[in-house]
């Protein structure tokens, strides 16, 4: 058995199910379809019978075939006189003679079968007919297929005759399938698998997808039938019937069922994923004992020779037959349920991996096509380039992708055409967003006393599509219409196509991303604000002290302190900063320049706090710098002995609060906290974590603040700009979901370094703290977005506070925080105008001016539904829909929330189907182009912590997780969800590039290759078992596999080509990420693996989420339901 093969973990299918008459389906969540014959399987995402393995077995592991030789098999037996192959991960065995080379010509199952086939088709009425007529040459398929075409390239050739059926593997077809990476083509699972799946009456899909928890066996027909003629193998591109990579040979058949004049001993052996070369016929576990083969007891197989497009076998197996086809002809003439008392069925064949849509595939399309012209904004509606791709962008007129990203950039015209494509409308805003170097900053325009320029009635700032009348003396709104006066002082005269003379002159109307200076109106009270303040509150209770975090802290802010952040041209920053330690009482520091020593005062009254002194708490760095170092060295010291092990937390924000008001400024609050606030205090928090309620409907109080006092406590924080970032190191549950509220709504971040060890944790928590105080950030911010006639923002996620339904405030704005909006229709929009946003920001930059950043975008409208599907984006989408989901388990039960995203993409989906794609059967899965990565992209939401959370996610995870996704941008959900796998030992040591990314399923890697896994918070270092010595030395510097420590934290510095190009390729990454990812190296089959496979998110997960390839099946059923 290979390492990786999984247990089998139930029955292959279960009892015997003729037909599958008498055994219930259930639906999505368990409950019963009405009108849908029975089966045995556990719900989706149900329980798993009989898993009982999480560990996989030892034995081989094997890199997907590159070459067209196969690679040999190792590591199992195979039957006597069988064909051992170990191409595609999969063992497969041939046996009888091959079969002929005829290519396969298949009249369309719904047409009778040609004269003198020697029987007559069965017919019998269908529901809907299931699957689409075959077409008969790859030139027809291609025609066939011209609805679902995904790209632009032809089917590619049709397999080595004789081996018209695809590799084994765990799960039956979806019944819609897609041609491998490369071929760019989707083709209907109909047109070429060999054996058209199992009819099942009453309309219900085909091959159900098998439930997580059980993994599918798959027989196949012997390549020839003593007494048959040959099977044609089928022409053209059946997931089943495309070679594993291009150029590869065919991995023969597996055994079929022992035919007359043969024997196989024991049951045919289940095929999971995983496998390197077939295990011995030996009964699995969970594999039912019994007859060799189900459906081998009645007569003799018929011994006629089967016409071209006779349907030798359901579902790609011998054996018993399951009833006949709607429209097809039974399977064998005259006896359509064939066979005595059946044994448990073969299951229908696995859907190919390769051969549906690849995320990698989409990303280096994407890279090749668009990475290398610069991203120019001048026209509407333009869908950019992915944000895996690099790409430069010219501003013309519209912002960049990297301020703004919408899920679609052609929107329908009517609430009514909205609803029915159930398309969320969103942008991702992300107002600070850093630019490459190369990129030009937004300019700063200054319009002196008067301000900015704005419409009379909406208040929307000039942008360049205002419309300039009466020879440039009024201007016409862009948004609401209305006709303002240009002030005097702004007039100027207009060219021969009514632009004004000066267009190219003003940034505000040639681009779509500039600042205004604001003016003293845009201030509070009316008068220019002070520079801000950082202040840093560190915890000196015992475990802060004892873990070595306090003096770690305070030698880090000696140094940190030059960098505080400062605006382009200033000699050093005009930021002011100040100290406090806490741990059941709050110390003060009065680092005044003028002292020769620190003074510490001590507040013990925590329940009505204060700050007891104003000058010299707030203190330049430079002119206190030996005051500030002095203080730094003492703090370890006066804490070293402490016994206070208890900590209070509220009164720490209120500290810092009160601190800046006294100040009158804004500023940001750095907490260093370590333990739950039991002390006696405002915001005592108490230990109410519980596994037990995950999955019951009181599962969202866990995500739940425990008390409104945080609330209350954020809204005032909010009022003063007083922003919070939260760095914590717990030993245990602190109640994230509660000490996250003040920074989640104040637009702060949370930190968060579970059992902190300095060797280990010290590079993050350190590069995690340098990039937060070094980062821009605007302070005191407000948020408005603004839209055209016919749409309006109604729905904001992100951490931000919200006073009215309109303005989105912020204590606090950082360059990586993003702010996700949702428009409604209120009305309709026009083809001709398009719709037009415009997000302006008031904020106070670091150096204490007030500014507006202004960020314009003008998209497409459309009246047909296809417009819409060809402009949308799929990873925007899966941001908003992440967003969403998150937000929803806060006020309902988590499988509602699930339900619920499964059920609106299954409508998105269904709605192209309906009046985008080209008539074909119900059986095929047609995808719009960009969205073929839904189902995927998806399926990651579901079976993230948050939705779907494994034994060893703790609550706080969970919460932490939740605040974080709400303002990440699309970069970073896009490989949060789907993390980017590379293979180390495929990278050029001599280029800067990295290596090709590989897709994320255990059966991609190998045991001799090393993999590197990065999802934004941490990188994995997977080493297979049989690497190469050399390999492991240049890497970790030992000389075998068992010496690898797992408990690195870092490569270690090593002089040798492999070593630098690995440590480079980390440094890169780690440079693209807003965090400081946690390196952790992981030995294959170490007990560190199974929190590796849990990232990789096309595979089951433990936790009970799908497979990728059966829930693009579960999907399939639901639009199919949806179709019905």
């Amino acid at each position: 058995m290979s390492v990786n093969q999984q247990a089998h973990t139930g029955p292959p299918y279960g009892q015997p199910q003729p037909g599958y008459q008498g055994y219930q389906q259930p639906a999505y969540g368990g409950q019963s379809l009405p009108g849908v014959p029975r089966s045995q399987y556990g719900a989706y995402n149900g329980p798993m019978p009989e898993y009982q393995q999480p560990v996989p077995p030892q034995g081989s592991l094997r890199a997907p075939p590159t070459s067209g030789a196969p690679p040999p098999a190792s590591g199992a037996s195979h039957p006597s006189g069988h064909l051992a192959y170990s191409q595609f991960e999969h063992g497969d065995v041939q046996n009888g003679i091959p079969a002929s080379a005829a290519p396969m010509q298949r009249p369309p199952a719904s047409q009778p079968f040609l004269p003198g086939s020697g029987s007559t088709p069965v017919s019998q009425p269908s529901a809907f007919q299931q699957y689409g007529p075959p077409p008969a040459s790859v030139q027809q398929l291609s025609n066939h297929m011209a609805g679902m075409t995904i790209g632009t390239a032809t089917a590619s050739a049709p397999p080595p005759a004789g081996l018209g059926y695809g590799p084994p593997t765990s799960v039956p077809p979806v019944s819609g399938s897609f041609s491998p990476p490369g071929s760019g083509l989707y083709t209907p699972y109909s047109a070429t698998q060999g054996p058209p799946p199992t009819s099942v009456p009453q309309g219900l899909p085909v091959a159900q997808p098998p439930f997580p928890g059980q993994t599918v066996s798959t027989q196949r027909l012997p390549t020839q039938v003593p007494g048959f003629a040959p099977p044609p193998p089928s022409t053209g591109v059946g997931p089943s019937s495309y070679p594993p990579t291009t150029g590869a040979p065919r991995p023969p058949a597996m055994p079929g069922p022992p035919l007359p004049g043969q024997t196989l001993a024991g049951p045919p052996s289940s095929q999971p994923n995983h496998v390197t070369s077939p295990p011995p016929p030996a009964a699995l576990a969970g594999l039912h004992p019994g007859p060799p083969m189900s459906g081998l007891h009645g007569p003799p197989p018929p011994t006629h020779p089967p016409q071209p497009g006779y349907q030798m076998q359901q579902n790609g197996s011998f054996g018993q037959v399951r009833g006949p086809q709607p429209n097809y002809g039974g399977a064998y003439p005259g006896t359509p349920n064939y066979g005595s008392p059946p044994g448990p069925p073969p299951p229908p064949k696995r859907l190919d991996p390769d051969s549906i849509p690849s995320p990698i595939q989409v990303i280096e399309d994407d890279r090749s096509n668009r990475g290398s012209e610069p991203f120019v904004t001048g026209a509407r509606g333009q869908v950019p380039p992915l944000v895996t791709t690099n790409f430069l962008v010219k501003d013309q007129g519209n912002a960049s992708p990297r301020y703004i990203r919408c899920t679609s950039y052609n929107i329908p015209c009517t609430s009514d055409m909205a609803k029915q494509s159930q398309v969320p409308l969103a942008a991702v805003i992300k107002p600070l967003a850093t630019l490459p170097p190369e990129e030009t900053l937004p300019y700063l325009v200054d319009h002196g006393e008067s301000g900015p320029v704005r419409c009379n009635r909406c208040k929307a700032y000039m942008c360049p599509f205002m419309q300039f009348i009466e020879g440039g003396r009024r201007f016409q709104c862009c948004f609401c219409s209305c006709v303002t006066e240009v002030p005097p002082h702004y007039f100027q005269h207009l060219d021969h196509t009514g632009k004004r003379v000066d267009f190219y002159d003003r940034p505000e109307l040639s681009l779509g991303s500039y600042e205004f200076l604001a003016t003293v109106d845009y201030c509070k009270n009316n008068k220019f604000p002070s520079p801000p303040a950082f202040i840093f509150m560190i915890d000196v209770s015992y475990n802060a002290v004892k873990s070595g975090l306090v003096r770690l802290i305070c030698e880090e802010l000696k140094s940190l302190l030059d960098y505080l952040p400062r605006e382009g041209n200033m000699e050093e920053s005009a930021i002011r900063v100040g100290f406090v330690t806490y741990n059941k009482v709050l110390h003060f520091y009065n680092v005044k320049s003028s002292l020769a020593q620190p003074q510490m005062m001590v507040v013990s009254d925590v329940a009505d706090m204060f700050v007891p002194l104003l000058d010299g708490f707030l203190v330049n760095v430079n002119e206190s710098r030996t005051v500030i170092t002095s203080l730094l060295d003492q703090i370890p010291e006066m804490f070293a002995d402490t016994r206070e092990t208890e900590t209070v937390f509220a009164p720490v924000i209120q500290a810092g609060l009160e601190a800046l008001k006294a100040a009158e400024c804004a500023g940001k609050l750095f907490i260093f906290h370590t333990s739950l606030p039991i002390a006696e205090a405002p915001g005592k928090l108490k230990n109410r974590d519980d596994r037990k309620l995950i999955n019951t409907d009181k599962e969202k109080t866990l995500f739940q603040p425990q008390t409104s006092f945080y609330n209350n406590l954020a809204k005032d924080c909010v009022a003063q700009g007083c922003c919070v970032d939260l760095f914590l190191f717990p030993n245990q549950y602190l109640d994230v979901a509660t000490l996250g509220v003040v920074p989640y709504q104040t637009g702060g971040s949370i930190y968060k370094y579970a059992y902190f060890q300095l060797e280990t944790d010290q590079d993050r928590f350190l590069n995690d703290l340098r990039r937060d105080v070094q980062k821009e950030v605007g302070f005191d911010a407000v948020m408005r977005v603004r839209t055209s006639t016919g749409i309006r923002a109604t729905d904001f996620f992100g951490a931000f506070y919200m006073s009215n339904t309109t303005d989105v405030e912020m204590a606090g704005l950082d360059c990586d925080k993003t702010i996700t909006v949702e428009f409604k229709h209120d009305d309709k929009l026009s083809e001709d105008s398009g719709a037009l946003l415009q997000c302006a920001l008031l904020y106070t930059s670091c150096a204490g001016q007030r500014r507006l950043r202004i960020h314009n975008l003008s998209l497409n409208c459309c009246t047909q539904l296809a417009d819409l599907y060809r402009n949308c984006e799929t990873d925007t989408l899966i941001n908003y829909l992440a967003k969403y989901a998150y937000r929803g388990v806060l006020s309902s039960p988590v499988k509602t929330v699930r339900d619920a995203l499964i059920n609106q993409c299954a409508q998105i989906l269904a709605c192209y189907r309906k009046n985008c794609a080209s008539p074909s059967s119900a059986g095929q899965l047609i995808l719009p182009e960009c969205m073929k990565l839904l189902p995927v992209y998806l399926n990651c939401v579901l079976k993230s912590d948050v939705l779907q959370p494994g034994p060893e996610v703790t609550t706080d995870d969970r919460a932490y997780i939740r605040q974080l996704v709400t303002s990440m941008d699309v970069a970073e959900t896009n490989v949060f969800f789907y993390p980017r796998l590379l293979p180390l030992t495929k990278a050029d040591v001599d280029s800067d590039s990295l290596p090709a990314a590989i897709r994320n399923s255990e059966e991609r890697l190998s045991k001799g290759d090393i993999y590197l896994l990065e999802n934004g918070l941490n990188i994995f270092v997977w080493v297979g078992v049989s690497v190469q010595q050399g390999l492991i030395q240049n890497l970790f510097g030992v000389s075998s596999f068992g010496q690898i420590s797992n408990t690195l934290s870092a490569l270690p510095v090593l002089e040798n080509p492999f070593s630098k190009k690995v440590r480079s390729i980390v440094d890169m990454l780690q440079g693209q990420r807003s965090r400081y990812m946690k390196l952790i190296i992981v030995k294959q089959e170490d007990k560190l693996e199974m929190l590796f496979k849990h990232f990789l998110v096309e595979d089951k997960s433990l936790s009970g989420g799908a497979s990728y390839v059966d829930f693009l099946c579960h999907m399939h059923k639901e639009i199919r339901q949806l179709l019905s």
